[in-house]
């Protein structure tokens, strides 16, 4: 995008307080998204980390050292006008979540499996209070109605910058469950991650490691753990949701 290879225009960064949040001012104009919404944050910790980005600009605008501010720009830019959207494709990952889907063998992975999911199951079923079905096999299984209404309210409630950072969450663990238990705090999102791989890491144990997938999964586990901070930046670093 050619805004993006501007060169730096401005010498100082300054995070700025209103009644509606805050934003940032490179000199004396605001910083806008690529749509050119003005950048209003909910936060001053996410206002600053975000000025850091700029302020760390040297010559040229290079957006990948920029991961706060591009996370802003898909809040306000995209998730703000596809909010119903976001919110439904959330619900579908719930419908066929990860940890509902066991293996039917060896019975290693089976123990893995059960020992790493049913807590994080067991959780989920006290918080939304209803009961989830897991079995085996790649066939649909069925859920209570209760939980996707359920998990739907606990969805709706969150700002923009918060529902993007929690569909990164989910697209990347392929798990409703584990997001909604980083951002309640019941789990990091190293441990979620790692509980996401259950399945490929006993593949790679079976037949080698790629530096590729290596490669891949090392970049994804960088993308949760940023969406993890983005989180805690955007709702005050609140401990918990629900």
């Amino acid at each position: 995008m050619s805004e993006w290879k501007q060169k730096r225009f401005w010498k100082n960064v300054h995070v700025v307080s209103s009644e509606a949040g805050y934003f940032i001012k490179l000199d004396d104009k605001i910083l806008k998204s690529p749509a050119k919404r003005q950048m209003m944050l909910p936060t001053e910790a996410l206002a600053k980390k975000i000025a850091s980005e700029w302020e760390k600009q040297i010559e040229e605008i290079d957006p990948t050292t920029m991961p706060f501010t591009k996370s802003a720009n898909a809040a306000l830019d995209k998730v703000s006008e596809q909010y119903e959207e976001v919110s439904s494709l959330l619900g579908e990952y719930g419908e066929t979540d990860l940890l509902c889907y066991r293996a039917d063998s060896p019975p290693e992975l089976q123990k893995r499996q059960k020992t790493g999911w049913d807590p994080i199951i067991n959780w989920a079923e006290n918080t939304f209070k209803v009961q989830i079905n897991c079995g085996t096999g790649i066939v649909y299984i069925p859920q209570n109605e209760k939980l996707f209404s359920e998990t739907r309210k606990k969805i709706n409630n969150l700002s923009i910058f918060e529902l993007t950072a929690l569909y990164d969450m989910v697209s990347i663990t392929g798990s409703l469950i584990l997001g909604l238990a980083i951002i309640n705090g019941r789990l990091s999102a190293e441990e979620a991650y790692q509980l996401s791989r259950i399945d490929e890491q006993w593949q790679l144990e079976q037949w080698g490691e790629d530096e590729e997938s290596q490669v891949a999964s090392n970049l994804k586990n960088i993308a949760i753990l940023h969406s993890e901070e983005f989180f805690a930046l955007s709702n005050g670093n609140k401990s918990t949701i629900f």
